[in-house]
């Protein structure tokens, strides 16, 4: 498993409130949707990544990390496991604190370099399915 629960709970309450949701779109049929719903109902504010650049839940979207102009603290990464470890090398390019691999997305090499470079990360994990556990801890 990639992410224990303490890094897991580090990274959703502890490593700052502006998530980049790379594959969010206005799309409701995609699980990036739902989890990014999830993710400002727990405080997060949500900026969506996607080559569309569309607004999403009233938040401007932009077509990549570098074209964000403020400062993410967490990169969730919603797109195919081959593209995956781009989108965490620009995490770590752009001053993240944390990258996250969604479900069904691994890339063991990316995983590697990024903890190398000093962020937190989790693999193949959902923060949708994680903070009712959180919650549920306290």
């Amino acid at each position: 498993m990639y992410g224990d629960a303490e890094t897991v709970r580090r990274i959703l309450t502890g490593l700052g409130d502006t998530w980049a949701v790379v594959g969010l779109s206005n799309n409701r049929d995609r699980a990036a949707y739902g989890v990014a719903e999830v993710l400002r109902r727990f405080g997060k504010r949500v900026v969506p990544v996607h080559p569309a650049a569309e607004t999403v839940h009233g938040e401007q979207g932009y077509a990549g990390l570098a074209d964000i102009p403020f400062a993410v603290d967490v990169v969730d990464v919603f797109v195919n496991s081959r593209l995956a470890g781009q989108v965490a090398d620009e995490a770590v390019a752009e001053g993240a604190r944390a990258v996250w691999f969604q479900l069904g997305v691994v890339d063991e090499d990316a995983y590697a370099r990024t903890r190398a470079a000093g962020l937190e990360m989790v693999m193949d994990r959902c923060p949708a399915i994680e903070i009712p556990r959180l919650e549920q801890a306290r």
